[in-house]
């Protein structure tokens, strides 16, 4: 089984993943599609056509991060909150560090990046577009690549 994250903007999800690109690197999979590009959507405004209706970053062989837009004219709303993160689990301290100080930026600290009672360098933030996500690097079970 593998674990791909999706998650949903107002109309911020072409920054937000030009944002976690160049922080993670990788290539955007089959490109960045428009709901313009879509069949039914004539009658959007040009903004709600130039909305995300799907993208897909390419972060390592086993993770991608994806996401959409919603659409205000059909309906959906978004709310932000805490109930849901997403939780990295980088292979060094160094690498934590890297992760926490690109993506925070611009967003606000839950708790700094710091050892803790669970063998753990951990910190969690919510970055600049209201997502949520937790570094964690297990000094006793790192997560090397095999």
């Amino acid at each position: 089984m593998k674990i791909h994250p999706y998650l949903n903007f107002d109309g911020k999800a072409e920054e937000a993943f030009n944002f976690y690109k160049s922080v993670f690197g990788g290539e955007f999979v089959g490109g960045m599609s428009k709901m313009g590009d879509a069949p039914g959507t004539e009658d959007l405004s040009d903004e709600e056509k130039n909305r995300v209706m799907h993208v897909s970053l390419r972060i390592s062989d086993d993770l991608f991060l994806m996401a959409s837009d919603i659409v205000p004219s059909m309906g959906h709303t978004l709310v932000e909150g805490n109930n849901n993160y997403i939780s990295l689990h980088p292979t060094s301290k160094e690498e934590a560090d890297r992760l926490f100080n690109g993506l925070s930026a611009g967003g606000t600290i839950e708790m700094p990046l710091e050892d803790t009672f669970w063998g753990a360098y951990y910190g969690s933030f919510k970055d600049q577009f209201g997502v949520h996500w937790m570094i964690n690097f297990d000094y006793n079970n790192p997560c090397v690549d095999e």
